[in-house]
Parts: structure tokens; C-alpha cells; sequence
């Protein structure tokens, strides 16, 4: 289970990371269009490889986690939010590091 969870661990910060770094971009809309326009390109490339590379990967990781952990399934439902919500992902994944590894992890 701890290879699963670091696996998740891992794709949940580079899922939030990239989520976060689209909802700057897009409050940079409303504070500076100049900008904004300026770096379009990399909301596109952001954009992308968000949705349709590291979201499912996360996805899967959270799926083999859930099952690996004997979790409840509302748990994945939620883990499926945290890839829409900016800053969920690290909330959730600090809350379960802390309810299964309170000492931190193994090394």
C-alpha cells in the first residue's frame, strides 16, 4: 500500500499544481489582458496536458489507491473533485498521509 499511495502522493501534487497554475492564469484575465494574451500559449499546454494526460493518470492512481487501502468509494468521488477544485488535491492528500501515516512515511 505505500507504493500506491506514493504513486498518488505524487500525481496529486502535479495535478494540483498544474490546476492551480490554470486558475492563476485565468484570475490574470481579470488583472492584467496584456498578459494574459501574452501567455496563452502556455494555458493551452497547461490546459492540455491537465485534462487529458495528468488528470486520468491521477485518476487511475487514486482508483489503485482506493482499492489497495480497502477505502470507500465516496473517497474516489472525491479525489475526482480535487481535479477540478484548486487546492483540494493537496488538502485531501495531507489528510490522508496524516490518517495513514501519522509518523510519516516509510522510507
Amino acid at each position: 500500500m505505500d507504493k500506491a499511495f506514493r504513486r498518488y502522493r505524487i500525481m496529486s501534487f502535479v495535478t494540483g499544481t498544474t490546476l492551480s497554475l490554470l486558475f492563476l492564469h485565468l484570475a490574470l484575465k481579470y488583472v492584467d489582458h496584456t498578459l494574459w494574451h501574452a501567455t496563452a500559449l502556455f494555458e493551452r499546454i497547461d490546459g492540455m496536458a491537465h485534462g487529458l494526460v495528468l488528470f486520468p493518470i491521477y485518476m487511475v492512481m487514486s482508483f489503485q489507491f482506493i482499492i489497495k487501502a480497502k477505502l470507500n468509494v465516496t473517497l474516489l468521488a472525491l479525489m475526482f473533485f480535487a481535479g477540478f477544485v484548486p487546492g483540494l488535491a493537496f488538502v485531501l492528500e495531507h489528510r490522508l498521509e496524516k490518517r495513514f501515516y501519522p509518523n510519516g512515511l516509510p522510507r
